[in-house]
């Protein structure tokens, strides 16, 4: 089955909103053998959105539409898909019956122009949308599927796998493909492509490496008729990856690296302890949103202030003598973070992600330490990128830091 996502609405073309809507759904079609060959955009214009859709149906056997759903003049999906089939717009009693009732269970009176929500074509079944007022259409002509569901993403998700997969799984067939990908620091893309050259041009499983915000992925993908051979091929192929990159891996799939420390540290019952200069509290953020959080994370110090980093334990003669962006004060702020929180692990990092950060540093320098138990180890880092970038470049190192210290 060849697959089309079309995005739409005005407001992605004017690049006030970025299509997170196509990334995600892309990457639900390999679980259903659905190859997709096109991913489109198009504004709130009638006539282009309906010349989209004609286009999109004439090489795709299931064409895929976020976004135009609302009640609102400029919300035409409906509109241009009864244009393109010639079928009318028709109010459906109970469609229309629901929507009220959403609405006066808030105490509110629904406006007349929501009506065209609860509206269907003859070829037409309506998809449920348990947290909002539009429905999707599941749309079925001469052999070919259109799926309409609503931009908001948290809507559209749910309307996918509640409404959308049911109905995608019984229609496709012919072979199962399965994927599982492996995350890795430590290596940059092209030095990661090389540890695994000779597995790269295998044709199933395929491995395919990619530059991501959390470090390098790698992703298997095979193909099977069913699903327990196709899961043999990639676990085949994951266990000789995972001997040749050992520790480099750390974590799979939707795992995040704060997520997996998070684990480590309460396998071996120890608590966390940050203190952060430079970088905003990037850190004590990510750590406070990780799963489980209050079982492992004490707290976090932020400030790039002299006077504060003394009064939490760090030498004041030691910043005098090395600066605040050092291998020595680093480490002394980690130590400082593991004793004034009463962790058994103190992380800290420092960052300079501008200029005039701190006094005589160019931006761009990181350093970060970690103090397990009373060890101490060190790293430093340096990087030509924009202020944001540097501090999560810290956070993200600083992390991978404390994730070697406790596998040893």
């Amino acid at each position: 089955m060849k697959a089309e996502i079309l995005s739409i609405g005005t407001e992605l073309l004017l690049g006030q909103i970025t299509d997170t809507n196509a990334a995600w759904l892309a990457q639900q079609l390999p679980d259903f053998g659905v190859d997709l060959y096109y991913i489109s955009q198009v504004g709130d214009n009638r006539q282009r959105l309906t010349e989209t859709l004609r286009r999109a149906l004439s090489r795709s056997d299931l064409v895929i539409c976020t976004g135009g759903l609302g009640p609102t003049e400029d919300d035409l999906t409906r509109e241009a898909i009864s244009d393109l089939l010639g079928e009318p717009m028709e109010v459906h009693p109970d469609l229309e019956k629901a929507l009220r009732g959403y609405f006066g269970g808030r105490g509110i009176e629904m406006p007349e122009r929501n009506l065209k929500q609860a509206t269907l074509i003859q070829s037409a079944q309506a998809l449920d949308n348990p947290v909002g007022t539009a429905p999707g259409w599941w749309v079925e002509n001469q052999g070919r599927v259109i799926v309409c569901m609503p931009g908001v993403p948290h809507e559209m998700k749910t309307m996918w796998q509640n409404q959308a997969v049911p109905r995608l799984s019984e229609r496709t067939s012919g072979g199962f493909i399965l994927s599982r990908t492996l995350k890795i620091l430590g290596k940059g893309e092209s030095a990661v492509e090389e540890m695994v050259e000779d597995y790269i041009h295998s044709n199933n499983p395929t491995l395919a490496t990619y530059a991501k915000n959390d470090g390098i992925h790698l992703r298997i993908t095979a193909k099977a008729d069913d699903e327990a051979t196709a899961r043999d091929l990639v676990f085949e192929l994951e266990i000789k990856l995972r001997e040749r990159l050992g520790t480099l891996i750390y974590g799979q799939d939707d795992e995040t690296l704060e997520g997996v420390i998070g684990t480590m540290l309460q396998d071996n019952s120890l608590f966390l302890g940050v203190m952060e200069a430079g970088t905003g509290g990037v850190l004590s953020a990510l750590l406070n949103d990780a799963p489980q959080s209050p079982a492992f994370f004490r707290g976090g110090l932020v400030s790039q202030q002299p006077e504060m980093l003394a009064a939490w334990g760090v030498d004041p003669a030691l910043i005098e003598e090395h600066s605040i962006l050092s291998k020595e004060v680093v480490e002394a702020m980690a130590t400082a973070a593991r004793q004034s929180l009463g962790t058994e692990a103190g992380l800290a990092v420092c960052a300079a992600p501008r200029a005039d950060t701190f006094k005589g540093k160019p931006a761009g320098q990181i350093f970060m330490a970690v103090d397990l138990r009373g060890t101490v180890k060190s790293a430093e880092l340096s990087y030509r990128s924009n202020p944001s970038e540097i501090k999560r470049l810290g956070t993200i190192f600083g992390l991978n830091l404390l994730r070697r210290a406790l596998l040893k």
